[in-house]
């Protein structure tokens, strides 16, 4: 239940928001596909085989600091086409289509979006990461041999490639 409530705190910041880089592409909203994921065909994507970065962070619309750090995404991305960047959205399914297209639009998110809609946090975040309380924003960066875990928003691109590099490449 503790875990639970942790994800529903962030709706008190739900009216701040942040600016984004005017100079990022943004498709088409109407091509735009959000696929709905139960916490099992989730699981498979937090994964790999390869030798491949991955980044997955779970963010929501109503989470400031998520919606801060989203650019900060977008940009390691852009510039790190080798990189595999899934945005895990914890926002309500039957807003994909009203509310969660036209914010990725207004803020300029190309990136691969994901809705994870499980009402079991407490089973599913455990299996994530038992260590994690269920905040949000929360990144976890791998490959097939090395895996971190950040409960925390990151300031910049530098800050998000210091965790990359620490995590993927000291080893």
């Amino acid at each position: 239940m503790y875990k639970s409530i942790l994800l529903i705190i962030p709706f008190l910041f739900f009216g701040f928001t942040t600016k984004t880089n005017s100079d990022m592409v943004f498709e088409n909203v109407d091509e735009l596909d959000i696929p709905i994921y139960d916490f099992d065909s989730l699981e498979p994507l937090l994964y790999t085989k390869t030798n491949k970065t991955h980044i997955i962070n779970f963010w929501a619309m109503w989470c400031a600091p998520c919606v801060k750090e989203l650019p900060v995404f977008q940009e390691y991305e852009k510039n790190n086409p080798d990189v595999e960047l899934i945005l895990v959205s914890l926002d309500f399914p039957e807003d994909i289509e009203k509310k969660l297209k036209p914010f990725l639009e207004k803020k300029r998110i190309s990136s691969k979006v994901v809705l994870l809609s499980d009402p079991d946090a407490n089973s599913w975040i455990n299996k994530i990461d038992p260590n994690w309380s269920g905040a949000i924003p929360f990144t976890i960066i791998f490959n097939n041999k090395e895996r971190s875990y950040h409960e925390r928003s990151f300031e910049d691109v530098k800050d998000l490639e210091k965790v990359i590099n620490t995590t993927i490449n000291s080893k």
